[in-house]
């Protein structure tokens, strides 16, 4: 049985060899023509599609796309960012995703096209886990938010509009300002100071001793900050001083 990082990591000579059987059937659809080759591999259609469609060199690859029948690459891409923002761990399991990601955290197209895909795809997910509470989806979407930062496919824009949502729920569920920090894509401070960061996530930076007493003197000189946020911060302030 083959696997989708076969497809990510071949060569051109390779790709034609996978997809041997069902080039120059013209009589075949793409979606029949990749449903063939998931066959023959022992595959998911999905996995063959995205495995073929985010591999980094798809673009310079005109007879690939051709042996799938697909018209241009744009063509292909549209039916492959589809299936990549719908499925929620169905075709692609967890490992399918983690592969991609290491996949392509080099590529910077590729990195710059999911900017665009990972905020309908998560939302998806989080829509999936809020009306399901599927303690294994939201084991895998733990282990996906993480892979998205440690493989730097997260981007400033993309943090800046999660850290920024008022609706932290899901932030909160996998610790994501604790991600950040760690993965060094913002400062501590930066996001310290954000009044749509909750008191709790606040609290789990304190812990880790990662804000300076400083930071927390300055913040509780706001006046606009919440009784709770207030609360966090002198207790930790004293406790600190305490020690």
């Amino acid at each position: 049985m083959a696997t989708i990082t076969e497809f990510l990591t071949a060569s051109p000579e390779r790709l034609i060899n996978l997809l041997y059987g069902v080039a120059g059937r013209s009589s075949l659809t793409p979606k029949q023509r990749i449903r063939r080759v998931a066959y023959k591999l022992g595959m998911r259609s999905t996995q063959v599609l995205c495995g073929i469609g985010f591999h980094p060199s798809i673009q310079k690859l005109p007879d690939v796309i051709d042996a799938l029948g697909y018209r241009s690459y744009e063509e292909l891409a549209q039916e492959r960012n589809t299936a990549f923002v719908e499925d929620v761990y169905v075709n692609l399991s967890i490992e399918d995703i983690l592969a991609l990601y290491e996949s392509i955290k080099n590529q910077y197209p590729l990195i710059d096209m999911m900017q665009y895909l990972l905020p309908r795809r998560l939302a998806g997910i989080e829509q999936h886990i809020e009306t399901t509470v599927n303690p294994l989806v939201i084991e895998r979407y733990k282990k996906e938010m993480h892979a998205i930062y440690a493989s730097g496919i997260a981007q400033i824009d993309f943090a800046e509009a999660r850290l920024s949502n008022t609706h932290s729920g899901f932030r909160a569920l996998i610790n994501e300002v604790g991600i950040i920090v760690d993965t060094k894509l913002m400062p501590v401070g930066d996001i310290f100071f954000r009044d749509t960061v909750l008191p709790e996530e606040k609290r789990k930076l304190l812990k880790r001793g990662l804000v300076p007493l400083d930071f927390v003197r300055a913040r509780l000189e706001d006046k606009n900050i919440t009784e709770r946020e207030r609360l966090v911060l002198e207790e930790h302030l004293n406790s600190s001083t305490i020690q």
